[in-house]
């Protein structure tokens, strides 16, 4: 195997005996030929939109075959196997409806167009496909650089249509994406270009999921989420599906089982409809590398959603339940039923049996900062920034993750000065949100926005305080990014920052394995991209900005 996707790339190179995450070569294998595999669906799929044939259960499978190859989403090899060989019925079925409509399909000719492998050679095949087979390190950079920022995109696609939204534009652009990283002549310039223009369209999907999310369960609102316990049992929610979690709670409603969230599921405590559920109690522990202890002491069955798996312990793996693309071997999975919803009852029925769980903390935080709620307080932010109080906002968005070094976003949130205000979403908040770190005239110095997705809230704010000072340009605006990454969604809404015009970026705790030097350079030169330092210097480089 290798792979180097993630920010916990071995020794900053890349996975090659099982990856850092726990993924075996094999898995491994067989993530990067579905990609091929969706690439060739792409070939024909892509046509078939030329000839305005639209065939959405090709979009639905693409999307979800990206998202399960999402760093700590699947971890199951038969479950890959069974998707390629999905994928090729899939993309023979396109290839016969185009030739039944008389479509012209000879400019077709690539391999992923007619390789048709059985199981057996599987393993083969992933070998001559793999990442290391594009030798020009910085077209591999660029193309990788690529198809990261469409995992993102189909991530979160993915969460939308789940509540009933779609673009197919989006849809379009990722399989016509996916079919130009197939190109052996295509130029440096022309992948820069597609880097920019998967940018925009990680803009347009956040914007989506929002819009879902927001017309489906309310505008989030400002809110202390409880961190304690009570003396029910429970079940544990983690990931980021929040139709998954309202389907629980209507199935658990009346069953004396109460429910709480986990890492990146905090903020659905930020909204309206969910606090219409009196047994929605909390959120238990922190982000997703600490679920190994935290899992443990919940005592109750957990229910992941989307991606932050890592592999279970035996002590708690026979209380876990995946769903929608989560797969780990041996472990429960709840499907999706014929009639377009899920049965809870096994976990429910799992959940009674069980002890209450183990309190590790009590308090409160404080969330719900989503744009709407922002701009209701826009007056009193850009009153307190003209008279001074303050300063400058940090926006330390993004993801958390095992490394000791990531400490170092715990002291630079407490080193910031008490006139700077952090502006975040996502995981990397479980760093510094549950410091005292006080207010300012009644604003939070830590103002979480929610979901990685949420990010496009931030860049909302952003553009809107922009017009309210009347400046020309983003980047004049008192506002640093210090963001921590760890998987493909980070990559993707930094490609929509750097869509929008945002500039100094600053990217920890290291840089991405995937990108060349002189890829790196090009970022540098154009906008100006750095990584981190130490808190001590970084504090003098951000306040001087």
């Amino acid at each position: 195997m290798f792979c180097f996707q993630c920010q916990e790339a071995y020794k900053g190179v890349g996975c090659v005996l099982k990856g850092v995450c726990g993924k075996t070569d094999d898995v491994a294998k067989m993530q990067d030929l579905l990609i091929y595999a969706l690439k060739g669906i792409s070939l024909y799929n892509v046509v078939a939109k030329e000839n305005q044939i639209q065939l959405e259960e090709v979009d639905s499978f693409v999307m979800e075959g990206l998202f399960s190859t999402i760093t700590n989403v699947n971890f199951d090899k038969q479950y890959f196997i069974n998707k390629i060989k999905d994928a090729l019925m899939i993309r023979d079925k396109i290839k016969y409806v185009l030739k039944e409509k008389g479509v012209n399909l000879d400019n077709i000719n690539h391999d992923a167009a007619f390789w048709n492998g059985n199981e057996i050679d599987f393993y083969k095949k992933a070998e001559e496909v793999s990442i290391l087979t594009e030798k020009d390190e910085d077209i591999r950079s660029l193309k990788e650089l690529i198809t990261y920022g469409i995992k993102g995109i189909a991530a979160y696609l993915y969460h939308a249509y789940q509540l009933g939204f779609k673009d197919n534009k989006v849809f379009e652009f990722i399989q016509r994406a996916l079919v130009k990283t197939l190109d052996d002549n295509i130029s440096v310039d022309e992948l820069f270009n597609l880097v920019m223009e998967t940018g925009k369209y990680a803009v347009d999907t956040m914007a989506l999921l929002d819009k879902a999310n927001t017309s489906t369960y309310g505008h989030p609102e400002i809110t202390k989420v409880n961190i304690g316990v009570r003396n029910n049992p429970g079940i544990l929610v983690s990931g980021h599906d929040l139709k998954d979690l309202e389907e629980l709670l209507k199935q658990t409603e009346g069953t004396g089982v109460d429910v709480y969230t986990h890492g990146e599921m905090l903020p659905a405590h930020y909204y309206p409809a969910f606090k219409n559920y009196s047994h929605f109690v909390g959120n238990y522990g922190n982000s997703w590398w600490q679920q190994d202890k935290e899992f443990e002491s919940f005592n109750g069955p957990i229910l992941m959603t989307t991606n932050c798996l890592i592999p279970p312990k035996e002590s708690y793996k026979d209380r876990l339940y995946t769903t929608g693309v989560v797969g780990f071997e041996g472990v429960k999975h709840i499907p999706l039923g014929k009639d377009g919803k899920k049965d809870f009852t096994q976990i429910i029925e799992h959940a009674k049996k069980c002890k209450p769980p183990t309190e590790i903390e009590q308090g409160e935080i404080l969330g719900g900062f989503a744009h709407s709620q922002v701009l209701a307080l826009s007056d009193k932010i850009v009153d307190a920034v003209k008279k001074g109080a303050i300063k400058r906002f940090i926006v330390m968005a993004g993801c958390d993750g095992r490394m000791k070094e990531r400490e170092y976003y715990t002291e630079f949130a407490k080193a910031l000065p008490k006139d700077t205000v952090i502006l975040t979403a996502g995981c990397a908040k479980y760093r510094y949100n549950k410091l005292d770190l006080g207010d300012i005239n009644g604003i939070p110095r830590v103002i979480d926005a929610g979901q990685c997705n949420d990010s496009y809230s931030l860049a909302v704010i952003a553009l809107k305080l922009k017009e309210v000072f009347g400046l020309k340009d983003i980047n004049e605006l008192p506002i640093s990014y210090n963001i921590a990454w760890y998987e493909q969604k980070a990559v993707t809404v930094l490609l929509a920052l750097l869509y929008l015009g945002v500039k100094n970026i600053h990217l920890g705790p290291t840089l991405p394995a995937f990108l060349s030097k002189n890829v790196i350079k090009v970022l540098v030169d154009k906008f100006n991209i750095g990584g981190i330092n130490n808190v001590e210097d970084d504090l003098k480089m951000f306040l001087k900005a």
